[in-house]
């Protein structure tokens, strides 16, 4: 039997990110003896701020192509707050493949491993657990390369949402909701803003084709305060680009912080995985990093492939840092822990030799 390549692009990036990103592949690496009919092809592919101070262009042409080819992206972390363009801009290639790509869902998994790493009262294992999905092209990230003068006395963002951006993102929002408890809660500002009141629209009209679950509303101020009072309520929410971002960083601090928070972005031909985090560089180096979000990263990047010996992989690398996290003793620093990036890794591969094999 022909066995299956799956071509992966991996864009190790900036300060913490090819830290993470080295464990990420050491995991792959042991898991792919376990595929039977499945190959992972990864490649490494420069780009962020490193590659825009070697070559002048943070993305090129080339490394593009390579992930615009590919079955799957993974990404570590990209951008330095000391390194910009000339412009003033952050350097954020990660954006740019975002929408140079067309993935419009922003897939954000949040769930509490160990009742030892929210500062909600009362939660355990599991009580939170939900899924963050943003609209990653449009909205107020629409017009972001469309600097103002410098002598301007007056600048306007432009917030875009369209038909068809819209109902794609809020159609992934039931078909996840389809996988889970089946409730989809649209996050708006549809009391005060024109376009939020059209992103409602459409997506009441997207949850009739979606009888079997229930669709609800919810203003992002007081998702933001149900968020952090009672985050069990939530299943599946889906946002706006702008408001994606924000309540995707809240979400993370219910349990543990950035370096728990996995992501996916997805479209209809390839998807980016990367951690929520960012390039962190008061850390990077000193071999501190937690890869706890960038490994569940992975596991979505496999769960994600149209294989099934893939998906079994994924879970099982899910179900490895589930065992790990059980046990509040094995913590990075960000977390109040002690292992190292590379030991708790070791901690995840120990595991998976179980899950993998079970």
């Amino acid at each position: 039997m022909t066995r299956r390549q799956f071509n992966i692009a991996v864009l190790p990036g900036d300060g913490i990110g090819p830290e993470v990103t080295s464990q990420a592949v050491r995991l792959l690496q042991e898991i792919e003896p376990h595929l039977n009919d499945v190959t992972l092809q990864l490649t490494q592919h420069s780009a962020g701020v490193g590659e825009y101070l070697s070559s002048g262009d943070a993305l090129p042409d080339f490394v593009f192509e390579a992930c615009r080819t590919s079955d799957a992206i993974l990404l570590g972390a990209m951008g330095l707050p000391s390194v910009r363009y000339p412009d003033g801009r952050e350097i954020v290639p990660q954006i740019d493949l975002r929408e140079r790509l067309d993935l419009y869902g922003g897939v954000r998994p949040i769930r509490l491993y160990h009742e030892n790493d929210t500062p909600l009262k009362d939660s355990s294992a599991g009580d939170i657990d939900f899924v963050l999905v943003r609209e990653s092209t449009e909205g107020l990230f629409s017009r972001r390369n469309a600097l103002p003068a410098a002598d301007a006395s007056q600048v306007c963002d432009t917030m875009t949402i369209t038909r068809d951006g819209a109902e794609r993102v809020c159609r992934l929002a039931f078909q996840i909701a389809r996988t889970r408890r089946r409730r989809v809660t649209l996050v708006d500002k549809a009391n005060v803003l024109s376009s939020m009141v059209f992103f409602r629209r459409v997506f009441d009209s997207v949850a009739e084709e979606f009888p079997d679950c229930e669709a609800g509303h919810v203003y992002v101020d007081a998702a933001a305060l149900f968020l952090v009072r009672d985050p069990r309520r939530f299943d599946v929410l889906v946002t706006e680009n702008m408001f994606g971002d924000i309540l995707s960083d809240l979400a993370a601090g219910l349990i543990g912080g950035l370096g728990m928070a996995p992501s996916a972005d997805i479209g209809d031909r390839t998807a980016v995985f990367q951690p929520v985090h960012g390039s962190a560089p008061d850390i990077a180096g000193q071999g501190i990093a937690n890869p706890i979000a960038m490994i569940l990263s992975t596991a979505m990047m496999l769960e994600w492939l149209p294989h099934e010996e893939t998906k079994r992989a994924g879970q099982a690398l899910r179900d490895a840092v589930v065992q790990v996290l059980s046990d509040p003793a094995k913590r990075t620093a960000d977390m109040g822990g002690t292992l190292t990036t590379t030991q708790m890794t070791d901690a995840v591969s120990e595991a998976l030799k179980r899950t993998i094999g079970g």
